[in-house]
């Protein structure tokens, strides 16, 4: 992590990247690639956990430092940043709506809302002409910008065993890895298939620790902070109600559901622990009805393919700022919220 730079030429533009938890470094350091290879410049704020993995080049600025380097915008994936920061306030996202309550919901701290695909452009544009406070630009996802070209290119064959990621969200009335531990040990000890598991990072510890100890030959335990680097390596999912599955699916590869919330023609949704072995075996035959709905339902979310929503997302801000940089009506006080936010980066100095 370099040193925090608080002056620079006037003939780049400052955009400060914002994050509250670590999955902010992976969803916005395509943004911040994007950003250098204009001959722009990025800094970063944290308001949470993930300051801690920043890079050598990747400057760390204090409240002070955020208002003496005047960003021309503030992006971040979470649903709250400092109202008094300077720039545009540009909502990303963190992940895609799984079918959990709340996806679409406004706090009244930005002015910009870059969304993945049709679908929440959708839900999000309707309520941008009811409010009037903010507006909205399809895009893309940042975070997917490496991925996309990576995964380029025809779906390839099942691998032989073919490998399953097993990942689960953390939240107990979500998650189903506990319903189905006894049946991923199980499985997972016979050989026929291998197992990556991963986990939600606030997942339970005692759960995590069970699912450590299933380590084996055929079994292993991946902590990387950014998902995606393990789709590639693996032929299916299993899981729950986790936004993750969603990214899963622009693979164009089958994943298999306990409970969903949002269950759909796209997945193989299961309610019982014993349908888990034969969803399993239909995914990996990859039905070709089951084939042309995910596709179906990647294009709905995201159907961008180019590697590119990050610069999507900085014409976005260029566009928003040439047009006046203001939507029709001004912002809710929100005082209560900007409070709490105040009190959770400890400033109290003037707006």
């Amino acid at each position: 992590m370099s040193t925090p730079a608080t002056k620079s030429s006037t003939a780049s533009k400052h955009y400060l990247l914002y994050g509250s938890e670590r999955y902010a470094l992976a969803i916005l350091r395509p943004l911040q690639a994007a950003i250098r290879a204009r001959g722009d410049e990025a800094a970063w704020f944290f308001d949470g956990p993930g300051a801690e993995d920043l890079l050598e080049d990747e400057p760390l600025l204090t409240v002070a430092q955020v208002r003496q380097w005047n960003p021309i915008a503030v992006i971040t994936p979470g649903n709250h940043l400092p109202h008094f920061f300077p720039g545009v306030k540009v909502e990303t996202f963190h992940g895609f709506n799984a079918g959990k309550p709340r996806h679409v919901y406004i706090r009244g701290f930005f002015d910009l809302y870059c969304t993945t695909g049709p679908r929440d452009t959708a839900q999000f544009g309707a309520l941008a002409q009811q409010l009037g406070h903010f507006s909205v630009t399809e895009t893309g996802w940042p975070k997917l910008d490496p991925f996309m070209q990576e995964i380029a290119g025809p779906l390839p064959p099942v691998r032989k065993p073919p490998v399953i990621l097993y990942h689960s969200t953390f939240s107990p009335s979500w998650s189903a890895a506990e319903t189905l531990y006894e049946e991923v040990k199980r499985l997972s000890r016979t050989g026929r298939w291998r197992w990556i598991v991963s986990f939600h990072p606030k997942m339970a510890p005692a759960t995590v620790a069970k699912f450590k100890a299933l380590q084996n030959e055929h079994l292993s335990f991946a902590e990387n902070d950014n998902i995606l680097e393990l789709f590639p390596q693996v032929d299916m999912m299993c899981s729950d109600t986790s936004s993750a599955l969603s990214e899963f699916l622009l693979t164009g590869k089958p994943v298999v559901t306990f409970k969903n919330r949002a269950p759909g023609p796209q997945l193989i949704d299961i309610d019982d622990p014993a349908q888990f072995e034969p969803a399993i075996e239909r995914a990996l035959s990859r039905p070709p009805a089951l084939m042309q709905a995910i596709e179906a339902f990647g294009a709905a979310i995201h159907p961008y393919r180019d590697g590119r929503s990050s610069e999507r997302v900085l014409d976005a801000i260029d566009a928003f700022i040439a047009a006046g940089g203001r939507n029709r009506k001004a912002k809710p006080l929100n005082f209560w919220r900007k409070l709490k936010l105040r009190r959770r980066i400890g400033y109290w100095g003037p707006a």
